[in-house]
C-alpha cells in the first residue's frame, strides 16, 4: 500500500473522512514550494492531494503519483489559509466619529448587511479562509445570519466565529454627544452590574455569539512615565463575571483593552484575548504567559487612525503607535502567545489586510512568526487546531498560494493568487481587479 492510501484509511478510521467523500475524484495541487505551518524552511516543489474539503495526502513532486485534475501553481509558494482574528465586516471604516455615526443613524441595518457579505468576500479573496468578527458595532445579531449564509452556500466568504453585539459599561461608548431627549442607538450592548453583564452574556450566546467582546477601558493619557493610562470601564467583580459565565457555556471572551487598567482587569479576570494591547504592563505580560492568554496587536489601525483623531482632540493617538511598538517587543520576547488580527473595518475595506503582516515584522518579528501568528497560533485561539493552520492529511483544504518565498519577504502574503477553502477553489484579488 503506498503512503496516499495509508493515509486514506487512517483518515477514514478517525471518521474525518466519510466513504462517500473517500470516493470523489481527487484535486492535486502542483506547488512550486510549501510552507506547511509544521516548523522549518519552505520546502520544494510539492503535490497536495485534496479529496471533497480534506487534504488526503502532502508529498515531494519527485515521489509523488497525481491521478486526476491537477492545479499547476508550479511558479508559486502554497501555505496554509490565513485567518484574520481581528474583523469588523459591518463597519465601513471609523476614522472620525462622524463617520461612525453615520453608519449607525443613517444606514439600516439590512443595507449594512449587504455591504458585510461583499467586505466577506474581499476577504476570502485576499486569502482569509478564516476570520473572527469582533463585533457588528450597532448591527445588532447580523454578523450570525453572515456566518450562517456562508456556512450554507449561500455567498462566498471565509468561515467565521462571531461577537454579536459586545459588552460595555452604561455611558461609555458611542454614539455620545446627543441631547439627553434624544435616543440614539449604540455600538454595543450596556450592561452593568454582575448580574446585569451575565444576563448579557447569556442572551447574546443565546442568539448565535461565539465569542463574548468586552470594552474594558477607554479615555487615554499619557503618564509622564511613558505609561498609557485609561478610565476602565467594567469593574473587575463585572468582567470575572462576564468570563465566568462564557466559559460555564464553554464559550471564550475578548477584551478591548488598549491601556495599563484595561489590560490588567482584563488578565486578572481570565479573557482569553486582549485585544489592541497598546500598552501592557511586565506583570501583566508574566500573567498572559502564565495563564496562556492571546495577544492580538492589531498595528496598522492605529497607525490609519491616528492622524484624525488627534484632529478631532486626542492628541494622545499620536504618541500610541511608539508605545505600542515597545509593548509588542516585550511580549515577544516574553513569549507571549501573539495572534494576527487587524480590525479591518476600523479602516478602509479597499485595504489589504495582509499589510499588517509588514507591520508585525516591522515590530520585531521574523517572517515565519508572522505567518504563525496567522495560522498555527490563530487556529488554536479559535479552538481549530484539529482542522486549520497547517497544511497535512486530515485537514480542511484550505491552501493559498503567493509568488516568491514569504518567509524571505513577507510581503508576499500581499499578492495572493490562489485561494482554496474547503476544497473549492475562489478568485484571488489579483485576479479580480
Amino acid at each position: 500500500m503506498n503512503l496516499r492510501g495509508y493515509y486514506l484509511l487512517v483518515l477514514l478510521a478517525l471518521g474525518v473522512v466519510t466513504s462517500a467523500s473517500a470516493q470523489a475524484p481527487s484535486t492535486w495541487l502542483r506547488c512550486g514550494g510549501l510552507w506547511d505551518g509544521r516548523g522549518g524552511k519552505t520546502a520544494g516543489a510539492t503535490f497536495i492531494e485534496v479529496r471533497a474539503e480534506r487534504i488526503v495526502s502532502v508529498a515531494p513532486a519527485a515521489a509523488a503519483t497525481p491521478q486526476g485534475k491537477i492545479i499547476d501553481l508550479s511558479n508559486l509558494t502554497c501555505i496554509p489559509g490565513l485567518t484574520d482574528s481581528h474583523t469588523h465586516v459591518l463597519l465601513q471604516g471609523d476614522i472620525t466619529a462622524a463617520e461612525y455615526d453615520e453608519q449607525l443613524l443613517k444606514q439600516s441595518p439590512e443595507y449594512r448587511t449587504i455591504l458585510a457579505t461583499v467586505n466577506a468576500r474581499r476577504m476570502l479573496s485576499w486569502g482569509f479562509t478564516t476570520i473572527r468578527d469582533l463585533e457588528t458595532e450597532g448591527a445588532g445579531y447580523a454578523d450570525v445570519d453572515v456566518k450562517n449564509a456562508i456556512e450554507r452556500g449561500v455567498i462566498p466568504g471565509p468561515r467565521m466565529q462571531v461577537a454579536t453585539r459586545s459588552l460595555d459599561v452604561t455611558g461609555a461608548y458611542p454614539l455620545t454627544g446627543y441631547a439627553p431627549a434624544i435616543v440614539v442607538p449604540k455600538g454595543v450592548q450596556e450592561a452593568d452590574g454582575p448580574d446585569g453583564v451575565r444576563k448579557a452574556v447569556r442572551e447574546q450566546i443565546y442568539h448565535g455569539a461565539d465569542w463574548i467582546k468586552v470594552y474594558s477601558d477607554r479615555s487615554y493619557q499619557v503618564l509622564p512615565n511613558g505609561t498609557l493610562d485609561d478610565i476602565p470601564t467594567f469593574t473587575l467583580e463585572e468582567l470575572r463575571a462576564a468570563v465566568d459565565e462564557a466559559h460555564r457555556q464553554r464559550h471564550k471572551v475578548a477584551s478591548h483593552a488598549m491601556a495599563r487598567q484595561g489590560v490588567h482587569n482584563s488578565v486578572e479576570a481570565g479573557v482569553d484575548s486582549i485585544e489592541h494591547g497598546n500598552y501592557i504592563a511586565a506583570e501583566d505580560i508574566r500573567t498572559m504567559v502564565q495563564k496562556g492568554i492571546y495577544y492580538v496587536p492589531t498595528i496598522y489601525v492605529g497607525e490609519y487612525v491616528a492622524q484624525g483623531r488627534a484632529k478631532a482632540g486626542a492628541p494622545v493617538w499620536l504618541q500610541m503607535p511608539e508605545i505600542h511598538q515597545k509593548t509588542f517587543r516585550r511580549a515577544l520576547k516574553a513569549g507571549v502567545k501573539i495572534v494576527f488580527g487587524t480590525d479591518i473595518g476600523g479602516f478602509d475595506w479597499h485595504i489589504n489586510p495582509a499589510g499588517e503582516f509588514s507591520w508585525m515584522v516591522r515590530y520585531g518579528m521574523t517572517p515565519e512568526q508572522a505567518l504563525r501568528s496567522a495560522t498555527v497560533m490563530a487556529a488554536e485561539l479559535l479552538g481549530w487546531s484539529d482542522k486549520l493552520g497547517t497544511i497535512e492529511p486530515g485537514k480542511l483544504a484550505d491552501v493559498v498560494a503567493v509568488p516568491g518565498d514569504p518567509l524571505e519577504d513577507i510581503s508576499r502574503l500581499e499578492h495572493v493568487r490562489f485561494v482554496m477553502k474547503n476544497g473549492e477553489v475562489y478568485p484571488a484579488a489579483e485576479q479580480m481587479q
